[in-house]
């Protein structure tokens, strides 16, 4: 990285989870940021090491200083590939991936204590309340499924989860601008740092949002079993088809939440300034466009 040039940030979308679809805009919201440089690229649906390859490889010839790699599961084959092109080539990397992707960092020994196989200068965000579709044909449609991420999103915007990856992206941003050792993240997500990132002054509005990301971790234990481990069809439906009405009520409990502080007039606002510091906000008519 040269000094005085944008940090370059490449984000590696493979497959896909709640998290991801908008995760490169949230770290310049407005297309005003001179201080970094973002490129997205991403393997669509699949996420087979075939697919991954040549998305990996694309990212390390445009000469990142920081990769974030988001992805279903990160302990799969293809994940595991883009984190080990990426450690071969010194490119910097922060993954975040959904609860079963824990395993690909934290492992137990022989002992059975918990180590950690984080690769040098990687770190990772496990997001738990991120939650698997229920994809079985029959329930499954392209509808559907923008529904259920449109409820994802709902959920992680009003609750706070897209806040707390805002600055855990604009930190491991700082670090790798600083040419210092590089130390990212290593974290299994709370709902409760999730609420706190949201910044609600309502305690009854916190609350909800509380309950919001607990029904959502409450949904991949009941999508998985029905995907790969329920055989007898009236049930894995019932069970998927219910999954997805648990995230409704979810995303209603988050649009409730925000709608308190807006009643209130006290709902947080973090916009990026042009050099990308945040700034802070809480009623609506505080600060000024260059704030």
């Amino acid at each position: 990285m040269t000094t005085g040039l944008p940090t370059r940030v490449a984000f590696l979308k493979l497959g896909c989870i709640g998290s991801l679809p908008l995760i490169d805009l949230i770290v310049d919201e407005r297309a005003t940021r001179t201080d970094i440089e973002v490129r997205s690229l991403s393997t669509g649906a699949h996420m087979e090491p075939e697919h991954c390859e040549g998305v990996v490889e694309t990212a390390i010839g445009w000469g990142p200083d920081l990769c974030v790699v988001v992805s279903p599961n990160a302990a799969l084959p293809g994940p595991t590939l883009v984190r080990t092109r990426l450690h071969d080539s010194g490119v910097p990397a922060l993954n975040i991936t959904d609860g079963p992707g824990l395993r690909a960092f934290v492992r137990k020994n022989a002992d059975g204590k918990r180590v950690s196989t984080v690769l040098d200068k990687q770190g990772y965000v496990v997001l738990p309340m991120d939650p698997m579709i229920g994809a079985k044909p029959e329930f499954l449609d392209a509808t559907e499924m923008t529904l259920f991420n449109a409820d994802v999103l709902k959920v992680f915007s009003a609750c706070g989860l897209v806040r707390f990856l805002q600055r855990v992206i604009d930190e491991a941003i700082s670090v790798v601008r600083a040419r210092q050792d590089i130390s990212l993240p290593a974290e299994k997500v709370s709902a409760e740092r999730v609420v706190k990132a949201g910044g609600f002054t309502n305690p009854y509005a916190a609350a909800k949002a509380y309950a919001a990301i607990k029904i959502c971790e409450a949904i991949a234990p009941i999508t998985s079993q029905a995907c790969f481990k329920v055989a007898e069809r009236h049930r894995y439906l019932l069970m998927v088809a219910g999954a997805h009405e648990m995230l409704r009520t979810a995303a209603l409990l988050a649009d409730a939440a925000r709608e308190m502080e807006k009643a209130h007039g006290t709902v947080a606002r973090t916009p990026h300034r042009k050099t990308g510091e945040i700034s802070e906000r809480r009623t609506l008519f505080s600060g000024g466009p260059n704030d």
